[in-house]
């Protein structure tokens, strides 16, 4: 009988074993699975994650995509961990956060430029433009001198040439033949509204603002940047998370061909991919 009591208790003890084997194994799978929580403005860039997210699944990473409507916190957030990467700005505007924060953020790849342009209600064309016109223009420092040199490119005024045209200011406009206002006192996200306000006024706006707001920079801009531009948009994450495998296919998913053929076929020339090799 206590041969009999045995046996059974020793078989209760290997089945037990048996199923928490079977739990152990079902966690080891579970954790196998990747998730990544990123950061971008809903136009376009959360657009373009969305597209990816299938691509994603299938390397087993799960996509989280958080939405902004500003420039500022998704880098607060990538930097205090909320985020683990976030998709919505170019190198010099991280760089100037960087230089304004302390934040230990860098790029991990480029993804798309996107042509900045210039619009007006009531001024059609650029030979056009009134003496004394106001141009409305974001407050980011970083995108100044980007817009001063768009307006030098097309004969409107002259910079310093002992600036790098990249780091001018309003300060460094050495000729202004047509005596144009500068105010760039505007948050991005608010710059549509300007333009439907401030029908006299030049306006600078983002694309990605341009777009959410239905302008089409490609037949609305007064004039934009070309193709060439040098402010690409990109995927930025932790210092101490340049090499990390999740986050880097993130970025090999964004630049590849079937992406890259979304952003050229749904965004109509206003959303343009980066080539591989300008990185």
């Amino acid at each position: 009988m206590k041969k009999w009591m045995f046996l059974i208790a020793a078989g209760l003890v290997l089945l037990l074993a048996a199923c928490g084997g079977n739990d152990e194994s079902s966690d080891s799978d579970t954790d196998s699975d990747t998730e990544i929580t990123v950061g971008a403005v809903s136009v376009p860039h959360a657009e373009i994650l969305e597209e990816a997210r299938p691509m994603l699944e299938e390397e087993g990473i799960t996509l989280n995509i958080e939405e902004y409507q500003d420039y500022v916190f998704p880098n607060d957030d990538l930097a205090d961990g909320t985020l683990d990467a976030n998709y919505f700005q170019h190198q010099p505007y991280l760089d100037q956060t960087v230089e304004d924060t302390g934040y230990e953020i860098e790029s991990i790849g480029n993804v798309h430029v996107e042509p900045i342009g210039i619009y007006s209600q009531n001024i059609t064309d650029i030979d056009d433009i009134p003496e004394g016109t106001e141009v409305v223009l974001s407050n980011s420092i970083a995108d100044q001198g980007r817009i001063l040199t768009l307006f030098e490119n097309n004969g409107l005024i002259t910079l310093d040439e002992d600036v790098e045209k990249s780091a001018a200011t309003i300060d460094d406009i050495v000729d202004n033949p047509l005596n144009l206002s500068f105010h760039p006192d505007v948050d991005p996200a608010f710059l549509p509204e300007n333009y439907e306000s401030e029908e006299d006024a030049l306006v600078v706006i983002n694309t990605n603002y341009a777009i959410e707001a239905g302008l089409n920079p490609l037949d609305d801009a007064l004039f934009m940047e070309d193709e060439d531009s040098e402010y690409l948009n990109l995927v930025a994450v932790r210092s101490e998370d340049v090499d990390n495998e999740a986050l880097n296919k993130l970025v090999e998913v964004l630049q590849s061909q079937e992406i890259q053929d979304f952003m050229l076929e749904n965004y109509d020339g206003a959303v343009i991919p980066t080539p591989t090799d300008a990185e």
